[in-house]
């Protein structure tokens, strides 16, 4: 009698685990039946345009939900990520679209006779695609390392990372000469696939890709944080220092998962560029990182659904009230001015 009561809330745990990723399953194949296919048949273009950029940003609310719902890392420079992502897909758009020996117009400009030299490995579409989330990634690893290495967290942690987003913006913003400064890059006259990038047959695609992408990455983040990984974020989160003092060394972990958050938000900011049609250094504003981190306090921290759906409800509802206030300003992001 002692083996099969021991043995009961064992079966009763598996059970209840099995109901759970049935209904999770149910519930992805649910999502993306309505994104997918009940959607783009229901919705106008405009409508789904929005819809597709809103859901690439539910993609960077995921990256956001790791890093602090689940470790505690509240960042509040991902904007950088972000930008990085889609300044690499827009560089091979540009370049994608030119002619034998052709640079970019607006070189000429500024008096630029040859391709930048960081500028030609972004002419092969394998390195562009690698670049998009490695890129980002790097960039996160060596920030995070350099900060985590040195037990700096918290608020500290915060102000650090919108820091180098502000040296960032200013880094992009001031170079006219390379990469257009002010202005950024358009991608939605460029073409790709033999295909114009704005057209309505490549914004479906892409649309189609936000979402595969999106699911894509929810998984990620659901296997990061199942199991004795995801055990181990959650304790650092809520007490680094016992974390350490049983034998594991908390900076590794933490530099590993802002990277991957940073890639992530790359992956993002790349899907965001081509359906936006520009990439800019106004992606590095510091109210947009901060835009990112109200989407997962409002769908609800370490729930990752909660973090798509807060970004969706989050920039749909500004977009609503942008459309009833149109004297507002709104920027070219979708983003209501009149908010700040």
């Amino acid at each position: 009698m002692v083996i099969e009561t021991s043995i009961q809330p064992r079966q009763e745990v598996k059970a209840q685990k099995s109901r759970q990723r049935t209904l999770e399953i149910v519930g992805i194949i649910a999502f993306v039946v309505l994104m997918a296919v009940i959607l783009p048949l229901v919705l106008s273009g405009f409508r789904l345009g929005l819809l597709g950029r809103f859901l690439s940003l539910a993609i960077v609310a995921l990256g956001i939900d790791l890093i602090w719902g689940f470790t505690g890392l509240l960042s509040l420079g991902h904007g950088l990520f972000f930008a990085l992502g889609g300044y690499a897909f827009a560089m091979f758009l540009q370049l994608n679209s030119l002619g034998e020996g052709q640079i970019p117009d607006f070189f000429g400009l500024y008096g630029v006779a040859a391709l930048p030299w960081f500028w030609k490995p972004f002419a092969s579409l394998p390195f562009t695609l690698i670049a998009i989330f490695t890129l980002p990634a790097i960039v996160a690893g060596l920030l995070g390392y350099l900060v985590f290495r040195n037990r700096i967290r918290g608020v500290y942690f915060s102000i650090l990372t919108q820091a180098a987003l502000v040296v960032f913006f200013n880094l992009f913003n001031g170079q006219q000469k390379w990469i257009n400064g002010t202005n950024g890059l358009k991608t939605d006259t460029s073409v790709f696939f033999g295909q114009q990038v704005g057209s309505e047959r490549m914004q479906m695609t892409f649309y189609l890709l936000t979402v595969v992408m999106l699911v894509l990455m929810y998984l990620l983040c659901r296997w990061l944080t199942s199991d004795r990984f995801g055990r181990l974020l959650v304790a650092i989160r809520d007490d680094e220092n016992r974390v350490r003092f049983t034998g594991y060394d908390p900076t590794g972990f933490k530099v590993l998962v802002f990277a991957v958050s940073g890639a992530i938000a790359g992956i993002a900011g790349a899907l965001y560029t081509v359906q936006s049609g520009i990439v800019s250094p106004q992606f590095m504003d510091i109210a947009f990182s901060i835009e990112m981190v109200i989407w997962v306090a409002v769908g609800g921290r370490a729930t990752l659904v909660g973090a798509i759906l807060g970004a969706l409800l989050v920039n749909w509802a500004r977009a609503l009230l942008s459309e009833s206030f149109p004297g507002c300003g709104c920027s070219f992001r979708g983003r209501c001015s009149c908010w700040w």
